[in-house]
Parts: C-alpha cells; structure tokens; sequence
C-alpha cells in the first residue's frame, strides 16, 4: 500500500497550478461575447473533438465506469454503438440549421421558428438539468480528493470549484477548449497506466484476468433481451443510447457551444463525429480497466461502486503514480465543469439578459457573462454540496444520466418538431416538452423497476413530437422559410 505521499502531492500541486494559470493566459485580448462564448468560430475541429470527448467524460466516467464493469459486465459498451449513430444523425439533420445563420447558443434555433418564449423555455430546462446533473458530477470528484487528503466532501468540492473557475472565467470557451485537450490526454494516460500496473499486480496479468472475467460471464458486450427494465442490452444501446446522443449532442447547449466554435459545417462535423469514434475506444478502456480491478480484489465488496478505482489509485499505486492518477482525476473533472460553468453562462446572457435588456454590444454581453460565470459556478459548488446526504450505493454516472435522460426527450422533441414539421407552433411544441417530460419523469417516479433509464429519451422525444403534433393545428410555414436569427 503506497498512499499518497510528498512526490503524489508535487505532482498534483504542479498539474493545478499549471492548468489554471495556462487556461487563465489563454484569455488574453478579449473583445467581446463572441471572443468569451464562441472563440470567434476559429477554434481547430481537432481540439473541439478532444473538448467534446473530454466533456462528456468527466470524473463519472474515470471513476464510475470501471465500477460498472466490477459489478456487471462489458454490456454498457453497446450504449456507444449508439452514441455514435446519434452523432450521425445531428451532424445530417441539426448542425446544418445550426450554421444556416450566426446562432450563439443551441436555443436560438428554436427562437428564430417559434419566438421567444420557446427559447427561454428550452433554455432554461438545459439549466435546470445541467445543475443537477453537474453537481452530482462535481460531487464525484470530491471522493479521491477526501481519500487523499482526509477533507470533508464540502472542502473538497469547494477547492475543485475555485480551481476551475479562475481559468474558466478568464480563459472563456477558447481557455475552455484549449485545457480540455490537454486533460483528455491526462486521464487516458492515467487510465493506460492502470491497466499496466493491473498487469503486474494480478498474478498471471492480462491473460488470467480475462481468462477470470470469461469464465465469470464478465466479457459478455450484446445483451439481445427485449426487457426494457434491464438499461444495458443492445437495443436499448442503439435506440436509448442514440437518442440519447441525438440530444445531448444536438440540442444541449453543453456541446452545441463547442461545435459552433469551429470555422464551418465541414469542421464541426468532422469534430463531431470523431468524437463518437474516441468516445467508444475510451469506455472500452475504462470498462477494461474494471475488469482489472475485480481480478485484482476478487469481487470485494464496496461501499460505493465509484469508489472502487479511487481507491485503488491511492492505495495500490507507486509514488509519482497516484498523484498523475489523482490529476487525471481533476483533469476529467475540471473539463466537465469548466464546459458547464460556461456553457450556462452563455445561455444566461444570450437567451435572457441581452434579449430581456435588448443589448447587442458584445463588449458589455462580455462583461455580463463573466458575472454569469461566477454565479453558476457557485451554485454547482452549492449543488454538489447538497448532494452529499442523498449520495447511495448507486453508481453516479447512472445516476447523471437519468437525470439528463427525463428531459433530453422534451428538447429533442422540440428540435425534431422545429426542424422537420411543417405544422408545428410554439404553443404545440411547449405542451409537446411538458407532456413529454412530465410523462417520463412519472416513470421514473413511478415505475423506475420496469423502464431502465436508457429508453427515457426515446419516450420523451416521441410524446413531445405527438403531443406537438396533435397541438400544432394545421400551420403551413416550412422550416425551411422560418426567420433567420
């Protein structure tokens, strides 16, 4: 047992205080609400694909993932089979109406077919969800951290939280970026040297842990079951999985910021779909190294399953080791929540303050976005906090994304209804997202045993499209002739 020592500490100080204060430089000469929120759409498709990967992993998949793999199987694979179809999918259908005119956030869209009150609608559940979902995500990583140096949680997510919020307010999205790329390659490195070490720790290294996890049934990838309850099958991959990345990719303000900092179309799509490509060898990994982990303790129970690799990293690494581990901990943390931080101030100055205040200088939209960005940073640091009494057994990466799952239904739903109906209305369209978000939340509440959170998005993009529908009436406009922001 190593534990973490003065070299651990050395390290982790050095990668800090050397991202905050890149990410912080990065900023320099900015102008205005486009330089802060959208790098001026100059940015490289190479770091906008390795900022989309790194945001959508966070500390959940570092942590989380292989704890999947402990407890089950190889089977959450198949949900990347379909986050790599739904990329398809958006860049095909949502990315070209995304760059039709000089949109700034994802809603926008929906406020130049349907108005105002759509937008701010939209806007604002992306805000609500992206606070719940990122808190419990900021909570994860405060669990190395209190491992490593005997904090409270609260502590732990309050320096987490001040760590990224300097570079994030003033780098903006290009700090942003720039720093997820780097940090990508951080907690891959962090993940390929776990899988070395478990070689030489288990006795008869890779070969006896797989030849374990096969005879075990722990190999198994495609579950062809039809039971809807069970969240990890193939279906449930391709469908639940694809709308699923139809709407995080295509309608959550998160990731539609950082396509729309590439140059053109060509570009964000390459971004995009490159991704989707990264995103399945890296939970292979991940997943990989969850297989190593449960050789290694010879299914040791645990009290929490994100716990299981957080504690291998302190406990079983050499000096040096575990503090780059533990970095790449922070690494997959900080991308996330710098992207959240920001993201949620984009939408709070373009969607609301500068309509509501019917500014359109950019320098002062600059100003106002930075003060958005200490807010939500504060209320995600908050949020996380809050989240510490209600944290359980349950794994935290299933548990962010049930909770994204109950309204991503409803804003792909809206998108859909956008984009492709001729008779929508933004009356139809609103009662289309309650009813389908009300209806899937029900069934969470209700029957959480009998419909696994995979198929959420699913359902609720379909009740928002009929309800829409039935609403909508008989209007004739195509999208095709909606206003241009």
């Amino acid at each position: 047992m190593s534990g973490f020592g003065g070299v651990d500490l050395a390290v982790l100080v050095a990668y800090l205080a050397a991202t905050t204060a890149w990410g912080a430089w990065l900023g320099r000469r900015q102008r205005g609400g486009a330089d802060y929120f959208l790098g001026n759409r100059r940015l490289p498709w190479g770091a906008v694909l390795l900022s989309v990967v790194a945001t959508e992993t966070s500390t959940l998949t570092f942590l989380s993932i292989p704890g999947v793999a402990y407890l089950g199987t190889l089977g959450f694979l198949q949900l990347t089979f379909g986050y790599l179809a739904g990329r398809l999918v958006v860049a095909s259908l949502l990315l070209p109406a995304y760059y039709r005119g000089e949109l700034k956030t994802a809603y926008a869209l929906l406020g130049a077919r349907f108005g105002s009150g759509v937008r701010r609608l939209t806007s604002a559940i992306f805000m609500v969800t992206r606070l719940l979902a990122d808190s419990v995500r900021l909570f994860a990583t405060a669990i190395p951290l209190a491992l490593v140096t005997g904090w409270p949680y609260p502590l732990s997510i309050l320096v987490i939280g001040a760590l990224t919020v300097v570079y994030t307010y003033f780098g903006g999205i290009k700090a942003v970026v720039w720093v997820d790329a780097v940090q990508m390659a951080l907690y891959l490195l962090g993940a390929a040297i776990a899988v070395v070490v478990l070689q030489g720790l288990v006795d008869g290294g890779w070969g006896a842990i797989l030849s374990q996890a096969g005879a075990a049934g722990k190999l198994r990838i495609l579950d062809l079951s039809l039971d809807f309850s069970v969240p990890y099958t193939l279906w449930a991959g391709l469908l639940g999985g694809g709308f699923l990345a139809m709407a995080s990719h295509g309608t959550d303000q998160l990731i539609v910021q950082r396509l729309l900092t590439c140059k053109d179309l060509a570009a964000s799509r390459r971004a995009l779909i490159g991704s989707g490509v990264a995103v399945v060898g890296q939970f292979a990994v991940f997943l990989l190294v969850g297989l190593g982990l449960w050789a290694f303790y010879e299914n040791r129970a645990f009290a929490a399953s994100d716990e299981i690799f957080a504690r291998f990293i302190v406990e079983e690494l050499p000096p040096g080791v575990t503090g780059l581990l533990i970095a790449g901990v922070f690494a997959a943390a900080m991308s996330s929540l710098s992207s959240s931080i920001n993201s949620l101030a984009s939408s709070s100055a373009y969607d609301f303050w500068a309509p509501a205040r019917g500014i359109d200088d950019d320098a002062r939209i600059l100003r106002a976005g930075k003060l958005f960005t200490l807010i939500w940073a504060g209320l995600l640091v908050g949020g996380a906090i809050l989240f510490i009494p209600l944290s359980t057994g349950t794994s935290a990466v299933e548990v962010a994304l049930a909770v994204a799952s109950l309204v991503y239904g409803g804003l792909l739903g809206a998108f859909a209804l956008g984009v492709l109906s001729r008779r929508a209305t933004a009356g139809g369209t609103a009662a289309g997202m309650v009813a389908g978000i009300g209806t899937v939340t029900a069934i969470w509440i209700l029957a959480p045993d009998r419909v696994a959170w995979p198929w959420f998005v699913l359902i609720g993009t379909a009740i928002t499209v009929v309800v829409g529908m039935a609403v909508g009436g008989s209007r004739s406009r195509s999208p095709a002739e909606a206003p241009r922001p």
